[in-house]
């Protein structure tokens, strides 16, 4: 009877841990990094969502760590640059990002004041953000 009552607190044990983690959702977007400088010296805003495309970001020490080589699967990605300015932070800013059925709409409010670049002036800075989309819907900007 004692060996019965071992067995099964044993079994009990055992079938009460589970091996599977139940995962959260993923949110719809995550900022990886804003950057005060940087960036190019043009003004875009560019999706990647090819695998080559994303190893560019792999190269990056800091994006290189919040990043999967598996995530282009599963992922686009945002790279907002701001272009030459004197400001000294980042004024690109992510709104909203909002998916309809068939697209990912990224509302974005960026009031960098540019100016010309010239590599000779030490005060023009580049900013720039990238931002992940845990989708491959198409992505419009708004």
């Amino acid at each position: 009877m004692r060996n019965f009552f071992a067995i099964l607190a044993v079994l009990l044990f055992l079938t009460s841990c589970s091996s599977t983690k139940p995962t959260a959702p993923k949110p719809l977007y995550e900022v990886l990094a804003v950057n005060n400088d940087g960036g190019a010296g043009i003004k875009f805003y560019e999706v990647l969502t090819e695998p080559k495309e994303v190893l560019m970001l792999l190269g990056d020490e800091t994006l290189s760590q919040k990043i999967k080589t598996d995530d282009a699967k599963t992922s686009s990605f945002l790279v907002l640059n701001s272009g030459p300015t004197k400001e000294p932070y980042n004024r690109i800013k992510i709104e909203k990002i909002i998916e309809t059925e068939t697209e990912i709409l990224v509302y974005i409010k960026d009031t960098q004041k540019n100016t010309e670049a010239d590599p000779s002036n030490e005060n023009i800075v580049q900013p720039y953000t990238v931002v992940k989309i845990n989708s491959k819907k198409p992505i419009v900007f708004k």
